[in-house]
């Protein structure tokens, strides 16, 4: 502040000063930031306890399970190449709105259902309000490639199509055992109790 000889006082650090540019080189000074850092520590330390800002609460949508989805699963084998593959068509007439299906490859080691047995891997699709479905397929190598595996989700007709080849594989080994067949089990849903989802999905 300026006081009535015309000079400054800092009543922070407690300094007078002759003339402003002298005050404003002061505010600057290690001194001064000092002082400024230790009053607004005390001042926190001093000052009731705020509330915590309130979170953002996202609501998760929970939906009453209407039972399984129609299926339809087709084998299939490649002419040119020979490999085999496996198309899957998945009805889905009362999807929820904004629901797109979904689906992933889960392992024998992964799922509580069933003993693992490394010859198989699980199949699932997903879609609200329906129940998660699994299918049983040979836990051979899938071709990724983009003409070997695709997926289509018709929102006219309501279905859901996937289709992957597996790879072709080569000689196996007489100590490996037999490679399971081309084909599909149909297990019951992966489902513990009405709502409930398996791990992963």
């Amino acid at each position: 502040m300026k006081n009535h000889l015309g000079s400054y006082e800092c009543k922070l650090c407690l300094t007078l000063h002759n003339n402003e540019g002298s005050y404003l080189a002061h505010t600057q000074g290690k001194k001064h930031q000092t002082n400024l850092a230790r009053r607004a520590a005390k001042e926190a330390k001093e000052a009731p306890a705020q509330p915590a800002p309130a979170k953002v609460k996202v609501e998760v949508k929970k939906f009453v399970k209407i039972g399984r989805p129609g299926y339809k699963v087709t084998k299939q084998r490649d002419p040119e190449t020979g490999q085999q593959s496996l198309l899957f068509q998945i009805d889905y007439p009362e999807i929820a709105e904004g629901i797109g299906p979904r689906h992933r490859f889960m392992s024998a080691y992964e799922q509580r259902i069933e003993p693992p047995d490394r010859r198989w891997q699980y199949l699932l699709f997903a879609a609200e309000p329906y129940e998660t479905i699994a299918f049983k397929v040979p836990s051979r190598e899938i071709d990724k490639a983009e003409t070997r595996f695709w997926t289509h989700w018709n929102k006219e007709t309501k279905q859901f199509f996937l289709q992957f080849h597996f790879k072709m594989e080569k000689a196996i080994s007489q100590s490996s055992g037999p490679a399971p067949p081309v084909g599909v089990k149909h297990p019951p849903p992966l489902m513990s109790g009405p709502g409930s989802r398996p791990p992963g999905v």
